[in-house]
């Protein structure tokens, strides 16, 4: 499946040192999962959690589950080890922290040659490269870092987000501009389900793909409200109908319950109802 075709609904992060957390997402319902090797591993763990995380990924099924794996930063003594350590290995892609610009992701592409790169947009300097970093010939998703951008800034907490949404959606604007996956940062308070699902609804509303989270709880609510309802599929239909209707009467626009349906609108309701199939096809390999 292509990346582009493929859900991103729910991007469950699972520390990379923690053996019954790596097993046990082999069974949860998230679309793909982050195997983080920075923030949540201690330093005296990164070697031992690298060396853990290759053999899982060697032995261990997930199913259609996309496997992430987040390296540390190059910078770092553990990060070019990460990156060589799973160049040539079985995961999707390569998850690289703090970039700041597109000469980082040619750093980590003259280790890894062909697993697709993911960036961690959580710098203030690298939301002003956005264009820059999604038009890398390697780039294929952006990750929102938006705990690391927030203390950046400096900004308060906003149960809108609103000293976030200018980098939010810079970084969207860039990753549609360049065909690049864009998923919406994690939402701490995991047991607050109301504030989870404002937020996802919020994400979803701007254009993300999906939502990453912190844990295996927050998944069910991300994957309802990423996923296309039964109300917008059968609009969806409608529409496609309507239109193809209208062709056929020489028209180049519908009506449909009293609005204007375009071309632009029959895109988006395929793009809906592929991405409605995509869902369908990933539960039935087991996710």
């Amino acid at each position: 499946m292509d990346h582009l075709d493929r859900p991103y609904r729910s991007v469950l992060y699972i520390p990379a040192s923690n053996e019954r957390a790596l097993e046990k997402a082999q069974t949860l319902a998230a679309d793909a999962i982050i195997f983080d090797l920075e923030d949540a591993v201690a330093p005296d763990e990164k070697e031992s959690a690298r060396q853990s995380l290759a053999r899982r990924l060697r032995e261990a099924d997930y199913g259609p589950r996309l496997r992430v794996v987040r390296i540390n930063a190059l910078d770092t003594k553990w990060g070019r080890a990460d990156a060589e350590c799973f160049a040539d290995s079985n995961a999707d892609a390569i998850l690289l922290p703090k970039v700041n610009g597109a000469d980082d992701v040619d750093e980590l592409a003259a280790i890894v040659p062909a697993i697709p790169l993911w960036a961690m947009m959580e710098t203030p300097l690298g939301v002003l490269n956005a264009p820059e970093i999604a038009a890398h010939g390697r780039l294929a998703g952006f990750v929102m870092g938006t705990n690391d951008l927030a203390k950046d800034i400096n900004c308060r907490p906003d149960p809108m987000r609103l000293p976030l949404v200018t980098a939010l959606q810079t970084c969207l604007l860039a990753a549609r501009a360049h065909g690049v996956i864009a998923v919406d940062g994690v939402y701490n308070a995991f047991r607050d389900e109301e504030g989870l699902r404002r937020e996802c609804r919020q994400g979803r509303d701007f254009g993300f793909d999906g939502k990453t989270l912190i844990h295996p709880a927050q998944i069910a609510i991300a994957n309802e409200i990423f996923s296309p309802d039964e109300g917008e599929i059968e609009l969806a239909k409608r529409q496609i109908a309507a239109f193809e209707e209208a062709g056929r009467e020489g028209k180049g626009v519908a009506v449909l319950d009293g609005r204007i349906v375009e071309n632009l609108h029959v895109e988006a309701a395929r793009r809906l109802l592929a991405r409605a199939k995509a869902i369908l096809a990933m539960k039935g390999e087991g996710g």
